[in-house]
């Protein structure tokens, strides 16, 4: 997990990138909870991410925003972060301008910077989404959400409701041309402090479907 330094909107910021392990690699960047409630790249659960990113081979990233570890800047509520976001995507596309395909993955407010992304770049073909704050914050902006993903969320969360999340994706299935996986792990609080096996069991059967040859999304 090599340590990067790429250039941000606000300076600089610090990001671990494994490169591909084949030409035209696919592109993948996972985007950590909320910066002042304690988010970091190195979160349990964007690590998790992370690692079955580099496993499948592709070109794979995790970064700090903006104020965090070594990243300069300060937190901007959701809109620097999402400038961010789009620097870091431009960073690895630079590294891998031959890339066959893009994800994005996030994990509570990354993930809601994460569909935010999804809206403004039209590469991303996949998302996976867990825990996003639906009951925090206005997802709206999905009108149309232009592609499939998978929405992962802890049946005990009380962080963020699992009501509101299946609401998000009962609005979402409404949607044509795209299919929304959803995926609600029993017992898991929103932190998955005892359930992170069996959320990332979710992640990669997703995965697996997703990346398989005869799979009908795309």
């Amino acid at each position: 997990m090599p340590a990067v330094i790429f250039p941000g909107p606000e300076g600089r910021l610090e990001g671990r990138f494994q490169p591909g392990s084949r030409p035209r690699a696919p592109v993948a960047m996972i985007l950590h909870p909320h910066p002042q409630a304690g988010g970091t790249m190195n979160d349990r659960v964007t690590q998790a991410m992370y690692k079955t990113f580099v496993a499948r081979g592709f070109a794979t990233l995790r970064f700090n925003f903006r104020g965090v570890g070594r990243s300069q800047g300060s937190f901007d509520n959701g809109i620097g972060e999402l400038s961010d976001a789009a620097a870091a995507l431009d960073w690895v596309q630079s590294i891998h301008p031959e890339s066959s395909t893009t994800w994005v993955a996030g994990y509570s407010f990354g993930a809601l910077i994460a569909m935010q992304l999804l809206m403004r770049r039209p590469e991303i073909r996949g998302f996976i989404s867990v825990s996003p704050p639906a009951n925090m914050y206005d997802f709206s902006f999905l009108a149309p959400c232009p592609a499939s993903g998978i929405i992962v969320q802890g049946a005990a969360d009380t962080v963020v409701t699992p009501n509101s999340v299946q609401k998000l994706v009962d609005k979402l299935r409404t949607q044509k041309h795209i299919t929304i996986h959803h995926d609600e792990v029993p017992r898991a609080n929103h932190f998955y402090e005892n359930e992170l096996d069996e959320m990332m069991r979710a992640v990669d059967n997703y995965l697996d479907m997703r990346l398989s040859p005869d799979c009908p999304i795309r």
